[in-house]
């Protein structure tokens, strides 16, 4: 596409491509930027991939109202993307007295969030439904659509849809200067490539206020949440039915115990507020903090072998709410302070920058249907068909993962560009061993794909 774009998107997480995705529906010049080499690979591909229902949200805030929408939106899209999502239901546990008397305000904030499914049940029917409970349940309450969903594939899915309908991606892309013109903002960036846009929408996760501050505006600032989760082997699947949820506090969703559509079982996140934005890395004392909530949540689950721990950082700020706004003198949007739902609110809030778009001026028609491409994946999922059962050499053995797989990822129209990226793409290295056995093998096949050398995919060269 020849500059100036329409609209540039800052920011390549799950909000950033499913913004792209819907305004590469439009007839637009859109492109995409994202700082790191890789669309996904920031906040969006450390969360705990709940499809959320948004019971327990504030009633009448923004957020409350975009997750409720984007739930219907995701739920609706993901099959024909190739998206996997798991139907569990969870059940939310109370484990003192206190905890128990606050369930049917919680049932009642469903309500006025319009879920209306959430039931209240007592200690023994909660244990009923989840045996291996440890001691001390008090209550419970049943929220049947609260579900698991793959939490790589959304970004993926939205940006390589993008790019079926014209979007232009940049990666490496990390924006440190706007000029703002009368008619078109120059974007430049750290190694001082520039791309000219009439729009920038700012969907830039965990550096959303340094954009803000760059366009010249101010209004919030972001103090990265550090939430840290262990994943247990496949073999403590069996110790749960469906989402185990904690009564939630002011602070955070609390600790959960959460199966994956991966076949794992998830516990976590911790929620610590800390001020670099660049600290991915799992601690001893949010570990040890995770394992003593687990051994009281489900003790069996600490007698199964952990696979891997990880930590994502939340974009949380001085609100409560989502910061969003249009400021038309700047053609300007910002879809800042998005935290934990952001997966389950990215198409919701993909459709709230087409209308702060248009109070900014800003209002192109939709393409036709007949003109809007539709990318479907293969789905990863533990308990879909997967790719090795219709043959094909198998590379990665803990997670089944094929050759041709590994090829795919790497010659996709948005291919990945390291291990990590495999990773997401595929499920390769993220089982039992870690990419013990097969990291040799996967890189051999990447390198002939691409025609990096096998010490670039290694990251030695």
């Amino acid at each position: 596409m020849s500059e100036p774009y329409d609209v540039v998107v800052v920011g390549g997480g799950v909000v950033g491509c499913a913004v792209a995705r819907e305004l590469s529906h439009h007839r637009l010049q859109v492109a995409l930027v994202e700082a790191r080499n890789d669309i996904g690979a920031g906040t969006s591909k450390a969360n705990t991939a709940i499809l959320h229902t948004g019971f327990d949200a504030t009633p009448g805030s923004t957020e409350a109202r975009l997750v409720a929408r984007g739930y219907e939106l995701l739920s609706g899209y993901a099959s024909g993307a190739g998206i996997s999502v798991e139907h569990t239901g969870a059940v939310l546990v109370a484990w003192d007295d206190e905890q128990a008397a606050t369930l049917p305000q919680l049932a009642q904030k469903a309500q006025a969030n319009g879920y209306t499914r959430a039931d209240v049940i007592d200690a023994a029917a909660t244990r009923e439904l989840e045996p291996n409970l440890g001691d001390g349940v008090t209550g419970g309450m049943v929220v049947p659509d609260e579900h698991i969903i793959d939490p790589w594939a959304v970004p993926l899915a939205f940006a390589h849809d993008a790019l079926a309908n014209g979007c232009t991606i940049v990666t490496g892309f990390a924006v440190n200067a706007v000029d703002l013109g009368p008619e078109v903002t120059t974007l430049t960036a750290d190694d001082h490539r520039t791309l000219h846009t009439r729009f920038v929408v700012n969907a830039a996760g965990l550096q959303g206020d340094t954009l803000h501050r760059l366009m010249g505006f101010d209004g919030f600032t972001i103090r990265p949440r550090r939430g840290e989760l262990i994943v247990f082997d496949k073999l403590a699947r069996p110790l749960l039915d469906r989402t185990l949820l904690p009564v939630p506090t002011s602070h955070t969703k609390g600790v959960l115990v959460a199966p994956t559509v991966f076949g794992n079982v998830m516990l976590g996140p911790t929620a610590d507020d800390i001020d670099d934005r660049d600290a991915t890395g799992s601690t001893r004392a949010g570990l040890d903090a995770l394992l003593a909530k687990g051994r009281r949540i489900m003790p069996a689950l600490l007698d199964e072998e952990v696979t891997a721990v990880y930590a994502g950082l939340r974009a949380a700020t001085e609100h409560s709410d989502y910061q969003l706004s249009a400021k038309p003198s700047a053609r300007y949007v910002c879809l800042g302070g998005i935290r934990s739902t952001g997966l389950t609110a990215s198409m919701a809030l993909a459709e709230e920058a087409i209308r702060l778009l248009a109070v900014s001026d800003l209002a192109p028609p939709k393409k036709r249907p007949d003109e809007i491409a539709h990318v479907h994946r293969t789905p990863l999922g533990e308990f879909g068909r997967r790719p090795y059962e219709d043959g094909g050499s198998i590379v990665c053995h803990c997670e089944r993962v094929t050759a041709d797989e590994i090829r795919e990822a790497c010659s996709a129209p948005l291919p990945s560009t390291d291990l990590d990226g495999v990773r997401r793409r595929t499920r390769a290295l993220a089982g039992r061993c870690q990419g013990f056995h097969c990291s040799a093998e996967v890189c051999a096949i990447a390198a002939a794909t691409d025609g990096r050398s096998m010490p670039t995919w290694m990251g030695r060269a």
